[in-house]
């Protein structure tokens, strides 16, 4: 047994190493590539040998380089939230949306931008995570009442009906406020456009917590995957599981949300692609996510940037176009739908 899992352990790491240099370069492409074409030299002389005076090296330290960071942190975020959300379900068509968290988020937004006239994404960012935090716990508290806590079924029911709820309450304040309305608009669809470095800063301690949290709950995520007896007759709190699964979405996605609004098909779809190459295991499906989702962003939103020149296309519509067929021909083999 031993002898057969050394070459795959072998295989699924090189595997990380050839995505983390994927990544690295999709990161270097989101940096040169824009609707503003700048040449490579300029792009590196703004990155090693910065001039404040220069406006084509602000374009890239101010817009270009704050703009790929929230790509990345988004993506790994997305692609965690969703990977762990299907896993605690074990739903595999569930996604970080199906707890309430990415309504509870617009809400919040909403309610920021009305109620004290919030319209930095900045500020966006902290109304974004408390919505999100707050839904997933009204989406928990609901689905744990009762005698068999919160069970797969009774979490996608209770947050099927919360997110109808604070989906109505949002449209309500929306219809009611045109101001509102055409601010939350741009945040809706979903964009990396115009994200500074302040949004960057306040955004990253609470992904690397939710990151930690999502990895430290891979081998409980494994356990779940054998059903909640079988995972008690190994010794795994149950309980204890689905909150730290819990919280881990809460935060990865509030802050993914807030950052770059609620980006679909992403958290869905990218976990699947993680199993075809890793399997069920979460140890490595977790890593292969968050590595793939960022890769997915960056890419997509260069593709958004270049197909429309001299405008471009926001990122989550792009997402929406290159994820939904990939998600049917996903969805449509059937060993792939099973957690």
């Amino acid at each position: 047994m031993a002898d057969r899992a050394r070459p795959r352990a072998l295989s699924l790491t090189s595997g990380l190493v050839v995505l983390a240099v994927a990544l690295v370069l999709a990161l270097l492409l989101s940096i040169a590539v824009s609707s503003r074409g700048l040449s490579l030299p300029t792009v590196l002389d703004a990155l090693f040998h910065f001039d404040a005076a220069d406006p084509d090296h602000l374009v890239v330290r101010e817009l270009r380089l704050p703009r790929t960071l929230a790509g990345v942190l988004a993506g790994v975020a997305l692609g965690l939230s969703g990977a762990v959300i299907q896993g605690a379900t074990r739903n595999p068509l569930a996604d970080p949306g199906l707890l309430g968290v990415n309504a509870g988020a617009a809400l919040f937004v909403v309610l920021g931008i009305s109620t004290l006239g919030i319209t930095s994404v900045t500020g966006y960012v902290w109304f974004g995570f408390a919505g999100a935090a707050v839904a997933g716990a009204v989406v928990y508290g609901i689905s744990a009442l009762g005698r068999v806590g919160a069970t797969p079924m009774k979490l996608a029911l209770a947050g099927a009906a919360v997110t109808a709820a604070l989906q109505s309450v949002t449209s309500g304040l929306l219809l009611t406020d045109a101001t509102t309305f055409d601010q939350y608009r741009f945040w809706q669809v979903g964009s990396l456009t115009g994200r500074d470095e302040a949004a960057i800063i306040q955004a990253r301690p609470f992904i690397v917590v939710g990151v930690v949290l999502a990895l430290v709950s891979a081998r409980m995520l494994n356990a779940l995957a054998l059903g909640e007896d079988v995972a008690r007759a190994l010794g795994q709190n149950v309980a204890v599981a689905r909150v730290v699964c819990a919280l881990a979405v809460v935060v990865l996605c509030g802050s993914a949300t807030a950052i770059a609004g609620p980006i679909a098909f992403v958290g869905l779809t990218v976990p699947h692609v993680a199993r075809l190459i890793t399997g069920p295991d979460h140890r490595w499906l977790l890593p292969y996510s968050a590595l793939i989702s960022p890769l997915l962003l960056l890419v997509s939103d260069v593709v958004g940037r270049v197909v429309a020149r001299p405008a471009e296309v926001q990122v989550g519509i792009v997402t929406a176009v290159i994820g939904a067929p990939l998600f049917i021909v996903l969805v449509r083999r059937r060993k792939l739908v099973t957690v």
